[in-house]
């Protein structure tokens, strides 16, 4: 396993002068804990609908997402009856695949227990220690819908929190690095990427989006 500075140099050597405004930001824990759940709902909804499809079909649809659940107010979205989904399906102006349809009341469901628990789903999000984000992942995808594989890590962040996301770029430099052999899915191999980051973050005092994205670029160039 190389050190950050190896990471560093070789990016570098293939993006140049422009490589730190290649790099992803996130927001500070305490500005992230400020976010609205409506949001938050919105941002986790919109991946689960992005998953598979053209980004940009999803967004263009988003006002009429909006509009069908309810400005994305979880506690709204919780309580729709199986027929108010079920209409959902006859409704073109929206993306209309069951399976992700039912999944946003799931998910609704899963951030108004959060918001009783933690006071709002963002500050728990926020609260999260980055050097063990792989939990935040496993619990988004114990407790939500359509949240497994990347899906879990993209939701963060496009919210903005702090995570490394297993691209297949990320996952080849992370085998390149000998640190795992195959795409990380086990809680084994999963933890040994986070430690790795962990280390690297540690050397570098680089958040995790600026390590995932500096070892994507020293294969995926």
């Amino acid at each position: 396993m190389k050190d950050f500075k190896w990471l560093y140099e070789h990016a570098l050597q293939y993006k140049g002068e422009a490589l730190e405004s290649l790099l992803p930001t996130c927001m500070s824990p305490s500005l992230l804990a400020q976010v609205n759940d409506k949001i938050v709902f919105s941002t986790l909804t919109r991946r689960v609908f992005r998953a598979g499809l053209k980004h940009s079909l999803v967004d263009s649809k988003w006002p009429a997402f909006e509009k069908a659940f309810f400005g994305f107010d979880p506690y709204k979205v919780a309580l729709m009856s199986d027929d108010q989904l079920e209409n959902l399906m006859q409704n073109d102006q929206i993306i209309r695949h069951w399976g992700k349809i039912k999944a946003t009341r799931v998910n609704a469901m899963m951030l108004t227990e959060t918001t009783e628990k933690h006071g709002s789903c963002a500050r728990w999000i926020a609260e999260w220690p980055e050097d063990n984000i792989i939990g935040l992942w496993a619990a988004l995808k114990q407790q939500g819908a359509q949240m497994g594989g990347n899906s879990g890590a993209c939701f963060l962040r496009m919210l903005g929190k702090d995570t490394f996301v297993l691209t297949d770029d990320v996952v080849a430099a992370l085998k390149a690095q000998g640190i795992v052999d195959k795409k990380p899915t086990g809680k084994k191999d999963l933890q040994k990427v986070q430690d790795a980051f962990n280390l690297w973050c540690s050397e570098s005092g680089r958040p995790l989006c600026h390590i995932s994205r500096l070892l994507s670029f020293t294969v995926g160039w």
